[in-house]
């Protein structure tokens, strides 16, 4: 499924129709440069579950933790990860269980350790706005991205190619 996000609203409306199709759970590796619009997606995510304070990307802690009524939500940020193995240490093994939901930006620094992903969203720079292409990788990642292609009208998306 690809996307073009035209502004950071936009983004923020897919980050939140992804959250509510993953029904609080669910692994989501977000990839894409510096300043593609990572944190600005998981900003949407956590809105889809109520939580309306400032997100901001836990470069230096790894992983910030948010508790939201029913749902556990882990977003970690790997860019400055120096081994995957650094992951056992903060607990990664309990953070990443089934019944979490768990944002993972630069996860390929995790390689080798990271479960793979549901749902791999990547977001490039285009034209002034941002495109972003989700591919499943998992069953669960299959019937997540089909509730997402239900939801897009509804949220001021299209996929590209839709008229």
């Amino acid at each position: 499924m690809l996307l073009r996000l035209d502004d950071e609203d936009r983004q923020v409306a897919l980050g939140e129709c992804l959250g509510r199709a993953l029904e609080g759970r669910g692994r989501v590796y977000l990839a894409g440069e510096l300043g593609a619009g990572k944190t600005t997606l998981a900003r949407g995510v956590l809105r889809a579950y109520g939580y309306q304070g400032a997100v901001k990307s836990p470069t230096y802690t790894l992983v910030e933790p948010y508790e939201l009524d029913a749902v556990r939500l882990y977003h970690f940020d790997l860019y400055r990860l120096g081994d995957a193995e650094e992951l056992e240490f903060i607990g990664g093994r309990d953070l990443l269980a089934e019944d979490c939901l768990c944002l993972i930006e630069w996860a390929e620094r995790g390689e080798g350790w990271l479960p793979e992903p549901d749902v791999r969203v990547s977001l490039a720079h285009r034209d002034g706005g941002r495109e972003a292409s989700l591919e499943a990788h998992t069953p669960r990642g299959d019937r997540v991205l089909a509730r997402v292609a239900t939801s897009l009208g509804a949220h001021g998306l299209a996929a590209e190619g839709d008229a």
